[in-house]
């Protein structure tokens, strides 16, 4: 986040310039958030909240507390973190708990998929298989591609 100060008639106005509308934390923000019990990691594009805090945080919002309200009163700094977070986050904690009750909150997210991130391409799979796999596959791909041209040069000779 760039931030810029212009004094104007004996007060300091501080624009900040926000990144493709994400909110950009500086090191002390992050050093500030992790200290919250609340926060389990911070970098400085994202906050991972605790997930005993969402589960708390839902059961909150369920007696009738605002989301902004139970993010204050865990400690955060509304103007740090971003008016519209707290909805934001409850409204993804309501969904999940909607969808998979309160346990799906206790799961870590990060950690329910087996190989995060993009999937390997062909060639990276097969770099990874033993030599006796590799032989079989490129031979199963040269008899596929030998039956493709038979039968492409069959339609070539009915034009």
């Amino acid at each position: 986040m760039s931030a810029f100060c212009i004094q104007r008639a004996d007060r300091i106005v501080q624009l900040i310039i926000k990144s493709m509308s994400k909110r950009i934390f500086t090191a002390e923000q992050i050093k500030i958030l992790l200290q919250n019990e609340n926060v389990s990691k911070c970098s400085d594009k994202m906050i991972v909240y605790d997930n005993k805090f969402k589960v708390k945080a839902v059961c909150e919002y369920h007696k009738g507390l605002s989301p902004s309200q139970i993010f204050r009163q865990a400690g955060f700094d509304l103007d740090m973190i971003g008016r519209k977070m707290p909805k934001e986050s409850l409204r993804r904690w309501l969904k999940t708990c909607k969808e998979k009750g309160d346990e799906g909150l206790l799961v870590d997210r990060s950690m329910t998929r087996k190989n995060g991130g993009r999937p390997k391409s062909i060639k990276a799979l097969i770099a990874d298989l033993p030599d006796k796999e590799k032989i079989k596959r490129l031979e199963a791909e040269i008899a596929y591609l030998r039956e493709e041209n038979r039968f492409l040069a069959k339609l070539r000779k009915k034009s």
